[in-house]
């Protein structure tokens, strides 16, 4: 818990707000309970204020530090490209301000251990952008493993089929395919929120083997990745990603010994319970800011209540997995 005082009202400041705040996450941190958004940072100051004007923000900055060393901002959340989440929390911890910052954790399994090193050193607590730890449809799928819905679990089957980016006219790339920005590509990236989900269900993983390759040639990056994982519990889980496919579509399942869960990671689809030759269909949507449990989570540990679930240990874990998948391939391209 933070070593400060409890505070009735979190005040936070943002550094970053592209995309992903938009809708996603930014309005959680003026619409969750006991919360409220001060300040907002880009370094383009003219998107800065217009993002502040548009979600009704006090005021903007094009300067991080006017965000990590104000008197009048409780906590920081870092949404910038993952090139530079490390710099940020290294800097948030050394002024005392707590860290939520976005996912993929870092760069690097090394990065992240610097920030939680950081952070515990400072008496600051540090979570991490795996939202569906908060999300009501991946809590039901969690009351369902632990309830005994399907008996013991057995193994987890996970599998994502894309289709490859379109060209762009002036041949630029995704950043989320520049490993310089990204740490990755597309699996990096994403992947990564399924296999912190798998953490949440079954703890952490202890074994991994895996196999990655560049088969499209559309960017730098893996664009297949076979791997599969033993978990300290005793789960097994396989999984298939593939970015060079001519279609899109995913979806994970959890066998157990007497019946099996499906749903989907990325889409709001349906959670599906089959037992014997029964499939029971559970509804089950997404809030309009996937953000705002995870926020009100953390709110309330400020305040004083449980811990949030996702912390900057539990995230260092699946960035320790997502580094095993893609070692092998990433030591041979160097």
């Amino acid at each position: 818990m933070y070593a400060g005082e409890c505070m009735k009202q979190v005040r936070w400041g943002m550094i970053g707000c592209g995309d992903v705040t938009e809708v996603k996450s930014g309005p959680g941190f003026y619409k969750a309970e006991n919360s409220t958004l001060v300040a907002v940072m880009r370094r383009n100051g003219a998107l800065a204020a217009d993002y502040a004007r548009r979600h009704g923000v006090p005021r903007w900055h094009d300067d991080a530090d006017a965000i990590i060393h104000a008197t009048d901002i409780d906590a920081v959340y870092i949404a910038t490209l993952t090139d530079s989440h490390c710099e940020y929390t290294l800097r948030c911890a050394a002024a005392g301000k707590p860290v939520y910052v976005e996912k993929p954790m870092a760069m690097t399994h090394s990065q992240c251990v610097a920030m939680i090193d950081a952070c515990r050193g400072a008496g600051v607590p540090l979570w991490v952008g795996y939202y569906r730890r908060a999300l009501p449809r991946f809590l039901k799928v969690r009351d369902l493993v632990e309830s005994g819905a399907i008996g013991p679990v057995r193994i987890v089957i996970t599998r994502l089929l894309q289709r490859p980016p379109a060209a762009t006219s002036d041949g630029a790339v995704p950043w989320r395919v520049d490993p310089a920005l990204s740490g990755g590509g597309f699996f990096f990236e994403a992947v990564c929120h399924t296999l912190d989900f798998l953490d949440f269900l079954f703890g952490p993983v202890e074994t991994v083997r895996a196999f990655a390759a560049n088969q499209a040639r559309a960017y730098k990056p893996e664009d297949l990745v076979t791997a599969s994982l033993r978990f300290a519990s005793g789960v097994h889980a396989s999984g298939a990603w593939c970015y060079g496919a001519d279609v899109d579509e995913e979806h994970t399942e959890i066998v157990g010994a007497r019946g099996r869960i499906t749903f989907s990671t990325f889409r709001p689809a349906p959670i599906r319970l089959h037992r014997g030759d029964t499939v029971e269909e559970i509804a089950a949507g997404d809030p309009p800011h996937v953000h705002q449990p995870m926020i009100e989570a953390i709110v309330a540990e400020l305040n004083g209540g449980s811990r949030a679930p996702s912390t900057g240990v539990t995230a260092a874990r699946t960035a320790w997995v997502m580094e095993e998948i893609l070692g092998e391939f990433r030591r041979a391209g160097q």
